[in-house]
């Protein structure tokens, strides 16, 4: 029975459908999603840290000259070790970008679907000496912001004991005596030092530093960029597991392939072995 051109046609289109659909499957099957949600979570905690301390320092800078020194002098160390942090806070996001991208990148070029699409992947020496290296650089930057984590902790605790110590002067509950009693040194942690003027806020003035938007702003801020600082410790873990399993991935691929090139090449041996046996006996023959 005959086709007519337009059975053919739909045929035609039937068959690049499914190819289009293989296609679309191989390539899914190739994304390292593993990779790929550790990068997600390592850029969203560098950026909310970044971002949000960058502009808390700020708002505490702020703070500090308007209510605890206003000296320029006393606090002028403190003003240079901000623009400096706000400095370093640049490059580590900088760097991240891009150490995070090319940690993408070796996610794919590790993927078992990859190897598949492309059959003469061979692993070498280079190569796994690079991944080791990712594992090792990753381990490092993981250690580091654990301190990162526990440093950015402390502006959250300080923020944290200013706000309780408001909380508690306005509670109807608590039996002061004398508001202007309750103070807050800051010169106690070594923010500032001890010849600053005034170096402490007390009743009112406490109260009415605790209801400005610089100090709302900040406190919420660092929570912010302490739960950032977490979140990129999670995603270095992360990226440490995945990359430490496909450093072991390679490894055996690299010991499969000498196991088949030398099976390759006794099977070769035997093959002429066996045909110069036979050109021996056909010569006797």
């Amino acid at each position: 029975m005959e086709t007519t051109p337009e059975e053919n046609q739909d045929q035609n289109q039937d068959t690049k459908r499914i190819s289009c659909f293989e296609c679309c499957i191989k390539c899914l099957g190739g994304v390292p999603y593993a990779s790929l949600v550790a990068t997600i979570l390592c850029f969203s905690g560098v950026a909310l840290f970044c971002g949000c301390g960058h502009v808390a320092l700020t708002g505490t800078v702020t703070i500090l000259e308007t209510h605890f020194s206003k000296i320029t002098s006393d606090h002028a160390v403190l003003t240079d070790v901000i623009q400096l942090m706000q400095y370093i806070i640049y490059g580590i996001a900088s760097f991240f970008f891009l150490y995070g991208i090319i940690l993408l990148a070796e996610g794919f070029y590790t993927t078992s679907a990859v190897k598949e699409l492309h059959s003469e992947f061979k692993t070498t020496i280079c190569g796994r000496c690079i991944s080791g290296m990712f594992v090792f650089l990753t381990y490092i930057l993981g250690v580091a912001w654990l301190g990162v984590f526990g440093f950015s902790a402390v502006p959250v605790f300080l923020f944290y004991n200013m706000w309780s110590t408001c909380t508690a002067m306005r509670s109807p509950v608590a039996n002061i005596t004398s508001v202007d009693s309750i103070c807050v040194d800051v010169r106690q942690y070594g923010i500032i030092p001890w010849n600053a003027t005034p170096g402490k806020a007390c009743g009112s003035t406490l109260g009415e530093i605790c209801n400005t938007s610089e100090f709302y702003l900040s406190y919420h801020l660092y929570i912010v960029a302490c739960a950032g600082a977490g979140a990129t410790v999670i995603a270095l873990i992360h990226f440490l597991m995945i990359l430490s399993a496909n450093w072991a991935y390679l490894k055996d691929a690299s010991h499969m392939h000498a196991y088949q090139d030398i099976k390759t090449r006794e099977e070769q041996e035997l093959q002429d072995i066996q045909s110069r046996s036979k050109e021996c006996l056909n010569s006797y023959s």
